[in-house]
C-alpha cells in the first residue's frame, strides 16, 4: 500500500515540486494538491490521506488553525507542517494543535522523503533547527521549574500574591508583616530565580506548569 499524501501549499513552484518528489517514490502517491485552505478544508475529509503537508501562512486561511479543525474530523490522518516559519510561537502553536512533525522549507527533498514517512510510521519528523528550539524550550521550562522549587512556602505565597497584581502594602497587610519585610522575601525570590526585576519573577512563575 502506497502512502497517500496532499498538499496544501499556496507557493504553486513549490506545490508542484513536492508533488514531481513525492511521485517519483514507490511507495507513496500525491492525491491531492491545494492552494488555498478554504478548498483544503471542504475537500481533504473525503479525500482520506495518510500525511498531509501543510503550510502556515496560506493566502486565505492559518494553516495552524486548519490542523486545529481537521484534527478533529481526520483522525487517521498525519499533519506535517511545512514552512518558512521557525519563531517559537508558530512552532508550538502548530504542535498544540495537532501537527505531528514541523519542517522547515528549504530542507533537501530527500529529508521531506524520509519525514513523511517517519510520520506515517507514528513518529514526528522536525527540521533540525526546529528540534533544537523545541529541546531549548524544554530545558528552559525544567530550570524554571527547578528554581521555583528552591522558594520557601512563604516566598512562594509572596509571588503568587504579586502574581494576582497586589502592592507591597497590600501583600504585607495580608501577612500580617511589615513592607521591609516583603521586600526581603521579594529580594530573596529574584535572587532564587535569577531574576532582576517584578515582570520576569511573575512570568516565571505563570509558566512554571
Amino acid at each position: 500500500m502506497k502512502i497517500r499524501i496532499a498538499i496544501v501549499e499556496d507557493d504553486k513552484n513549490y506545490n508542484q515540486a513536492l508533488k514531481k518528489i513525492i511521485d517519483f517514490q514507490e511507495a507513496m502517491e500525491c492525491v491531492a494538491q491545494f492552494y488555498n485552505g478554504t478548498t483544503a478544508l471542504q475537500e481533504l475529509e473525503a479525500i482520506e490521506p495518510d500525511v498531509v503537508l501543510m503550510d502556515i501562512q496560506l493566502q486565505d486561511l492559518s494553516g495552524i488553525d486548519l490542523v486545529f479543525q481537521l484534527t478533529e474530523t481526520m483522525p487517521n490522518t498525519t499533519f506535517v507542517m511545512c514552512t518558512s516559519f521557525e519563531n517559537d510561537e508558530k512552532i508550538f502553536s502548530a504542535l498544540r494543535a495537532g501537527a505531528s512533525g514541523y519542517l522547515v522549507k528549504g530542507e533537501p527533498m530527500d529529508k521531506i522523503i524520509q519525514a513523511i514517512q517517519e510520520a506515517h510510521k507514528g513518529g514526528a519528523p522536525m527540521s533540525f533547527s526546529i528540534a533544537k528550539r523545541v529541546l531549548h524550550h524544554f530545558q528552559e521550562s525544567k530550570v524554571q521549574v527547578q528554581s521555583l522549587s528552591l522558594l520557601t512556602v512563604t516566598e512562594r505565597e509572596v509571588l503568587e500574591l504579586l502574581a494576582q497584581g497586589l502592592l507591597y502594602k497590600e501583600i504585607a497587610d495580608k501577612k500580617c508583616v511589615t513592607i521591609d519585610t516583603i521586600k526581603k522575601h521579594i529580594s530573596n525570590i529574584y535572587k532564587k530565580l535569577q531574576v532582576s526585576n517584578k515582570i520576569e519573577a511573575i512570568n516565571k512563575f505563570n509558566n512554571k506548569n
